[in-house]
């Protein structure tokens, strides 16, 4: 990470984006100014215009005002990679602190999507994780979240990101939001919740709730919180283990909050929102792709009425686990499918770009020189629990079994 000195900033300096409307009015109020100036100044802000010298119908004397309030938080573009034809591009966005995190533009037809990171590191400690290697760093601000959306956006609007083109027929804004990046959204609550309110303010980004999905590793109080902002988000939870003793390896939050507290509040965020919930599964070689953990995951699945995206795992620098074969892929998702759960096998978009999450920071961390902390106990565990669990009997291929008497295969409405 750089050593240069750092900017010396005032104390009562604002990073724009980290107010909200009422706060954009509170602050052309304490400067004397009529309300509608904070319509002005937020729609600058949404155009991806921090700089009060640029924003032509504000006041000279305001403009001078702001630039003196106003931080220098615009992130630096260090690092770019390009994959899928220009249709995938990782950011390694740092912010004036020092601090580098992630974020990744993925273009489809009609759809343009960010995937932004709301802490420096990750403090959850996933021993398969590019981040969790990383450590923890710090908080992101809401403004720090809230740029990264606006960097991608700008970049659609101009139809480039620094030298390169973005591809024909590209989306000219941002259509949809997910908080997978780096860090965990429901540990920095203020921040993510903030940054959805900005994202689906209808004179903003005008985002729909359901264009806006928030992952979690299942921190239990973060989504009885996400429930209570009224707005229907998806929320997508990271299981990666079906049964509790591997996942309080895989995930160790799951230690404070295990999978039956994790599924009651999956099972009560559906109800308050009426959305349906997504089960996140990184699929890792001979480690949670055995029949076992289908057959769980498949019953989970089938009480949430949630659906299951599965990514193999991308190879990170410092992880020794690998992706699953493509056979065993198969087999793995035929079989969470046969047990009548709906499960979609995602492409593992970016993998030349290193868009998994954190090993663009990875790979530019050890190219400075710099050895990632591994949680190498988690990972003995895990495969000295498996290497036992191998010498005993396996499940055998059969009929599912509903979870209760009677109880039938449920279909969601809604998609993801």
């Amino acid at each position: 990470m750089s050593t240069a000195a750092q900017p010396v900033v005032d104390p009562e300096a604002i990073d724009p984006y980290a107010l909200d409307r009422e706060g954009l009015e509170a602050l052309v109020a304490e400067l004397g100014q009529p309300r509608y100036r904070a319509d002005q100044l937020h729609a600058w802000l949404v155009r991806g215009v921090d700089d009060p010298g640029e924003m032509t119908d504000l006041p000279t004397g305001l403009r001078e005002r702001l630039v003196a309030r106003f931080t220098p938080t615009r992130p630096e573009l260090v690092a770019h990679t390009v994959a899928d034809d220009r249709h995938t591009h990782k950011l390694l966005l740092r912010f004036p602190d020092g601090e580098a995190i992630e974020t990744v533009l993925m273009l489809y037809p009609q759809r343009a999507t960010v995937c932004i990171s709301t802490q420096a590191g990750c403090a959850m400690g996933c021993p398969f994780c590019a981040t969790g290697q990383a450590g923890f760093r710090r908080q992101l601000t809401a403004g720090e979240v809230v740029r990264q959306v606006v960097v991608a956006d700008a970049a659609l609007r101009s139809g480039a990101i620094g030298e390169q083109d973005l591809p024909e027929g590209a989306p000219s804004r941002v259509t949809n939001v997910v908080f997978m990046g780096m860090g965990e959204p429901l540990a920095n609550l203020p921040a993510t919740l903030a940054t959805v309110r900005w994202l689906h303010d209808p004179d903003g980004f005008n985002l729909s709730a359901r264009g806006i999905t928030v992952s979690t590793v299942g921190l239990v109080p973060g989504i009885t919180k996400l429930a209570e902002l009224g707005l229907p988000v998806t929320l997508a939870v990271s299981l990666h283990a079906a049964t509790d003793p591997l996942r309080d390896d895989l995930v160790p939050v799951n230690r404070q909050h295990p999978l039956a507290e994790v599924e009651a509040a999956m099972a009560a965020y559906r109800r308050v929102t009426n959305r349906r919930v997504s089960i996140e599964w990184c699929l890792i070689g001979d480690v949670n792709d055995d029949p076992e953990q289908a057959d769980n995951l498949a019953a989970i699945a089938r009480r949430l009425r949630a659906h299951i995206n599965v990514i193999p795992m991308n190879p990170t620098p410092g992880v020794r686990w690998k992706e699953p074969s493509r056979t065993r892929t198969q087999a793995f998702v035929e079989r969470v499918r046969r047990r009548g759960a709906q499960i979609t096998l995602r492409d593992t978009r970016g993998r030349d770009a290193d868009a998994a999450c954190g090993q663009l920071l990875a790979a530019y961390t050890l190219g400075a020189g710099t050895r990632l902390p591994a949680a190498v106990g988690a990972a003995d565990r895990v495969d000295a629990g498996l290497a036992l669990t191998s010498l005993g009997p396996q499940p055998t291929e059969g009929p599912a079994a509903p979870d209760t008497p009677g109880a039938t295969p449920d279909t969601p409405a809604e998609a993801t």
